[in-house]
């Protein structure tokens, strides 16, 4: 058990990283339609929750790794769709986002394959 946190605490970080960057984004908005990304790259640069993110990938990875040398490949991966669970949840929670309901059926089949893998 204590070893299957190092694939959880990956997903986990990795989920936090994309969280980071959708709070860090919605402070500069956004650079599709208003100002180009690199006119944003200035603000981009000393946003405090996009560095936080970058550390945070930077720890997934090396959690990953760790995990990669314990764990198959094709078990440890399965694992990482439990990351798409944990960042439509807080989307919702921190960002108001929609949850319809193709969403809310298509995590309880993640959970379901992931319980499945997870068995294996």
């Amino acid at each position: 058990m204590k070893d299957i946190l190092l694939i959880l605490g990956s997903v986990a970080l990795n989920a936090t990283a994309q969280m980071l960057i959708r709070a860090g984004m919605l402070k500069i908005g956004d650079t599709t339609s208003g100002p180009s990304l690199i006119q944003a790259l200035p603000e981009m640069l000393v946003n405090w929750r996009l560095w936080l993110a970058m550390l945070s990938y930077g720890v997934s990875i090396v959690t990953w790794m760790m995990a990669l040398s314990k764990f198959e490949v094709s078990f440890a991966y399965a694992f990482l769709a439990l990351g798409f669970v944990i960042v439509t949840v807080c989307g919702y929670l921190f960002f108001n986002e929609n949850i319809g309901l193709a969403r809310i059926a298509g995590i309880a089949c993640i959970c379901l394959g992931v319980l499945l893998v997870a068995r294996s």
